[in-house]
């Protein structure tokens, strides 16, 4: 039997509690901590505050929650079972804003709601990915063979670039800052 692993302080983040861990528990974790910092930019905004344009782009904190969405989708779920999917399926890229890139949020969609699509699209990308070694290839229709460690190391990147944007959009909203907050 062995032992339960004792609870991290919530001030650790997890990329720190796995420095000496496997690949994948690395690759996990900051992609983890990374969807957890985009939660907390937003916890706690109202709808008008979240949809709130501050840059000439179409850039809002709802907005990056969605176009996240978007990005969990189509690059877990919709290359790593898109053998399972029917001729002609689009998946679930196209409910999440389709070709856009999911930045415009239309006026029947609340902040949470936009929170539960990324927390399911989150856990169902985490749930296709697990059976997969990281060496797993699948074919990618622009940019051909791909890795799942890679796609790994994409979402990373598109994440943490866009929790950086939200980071300086919640602070021109209402002055929070910090990890985050």
């Amino acid at each position: 039997m062995t032992e339960p692993t004792p609870t991290a302080p919530a001030a650790v983040p997890a990329p720190m509690l796995v420095r000496t861990g496997g690949e994948r528990e690395v690759l996990e974790a900051f992609l983890d901590f990374h969807r957890a910092t985009l939660r907390g930019k937003v916890q706690g905004l109202a709808d008008d505050a979240a949809r709130r344009r501050l840059v000439p782009s179409e850039t809002t904190l709802a907005g990056l929650v969605k176009h996240l969405t978007l990005v969990e989708r189509s690059w877990f779920p919709d290359l790593l079972t898109a053998a399972d999917a029917p001729a002609g399926d689009t998946g679930d890229a196209a409910a999440a804003g389709g070709h856009d890139g999911g930045w415009e949020v239309g006026p029947e969609e609340s902040l949470d709601g936009l929170l539960a699509a990324y927390d399911a699209a989150c856990a169902r990308s985490r749930a296709v990915a697990a059976p997969f070694p990281l060496d797993h290839v699948v074919p990618h229709p622009a940019i051909g063979e791909i890795s799942l460690r890679w796609v790994y190391v994409h979402v990373i990147e598109e994440t943490a670039r866009h929790v950086g944007h939200a980071d300086i959009l919640r602070e021109q909203t209402d002055g929070a800052t910090g990890v985050t907050a």
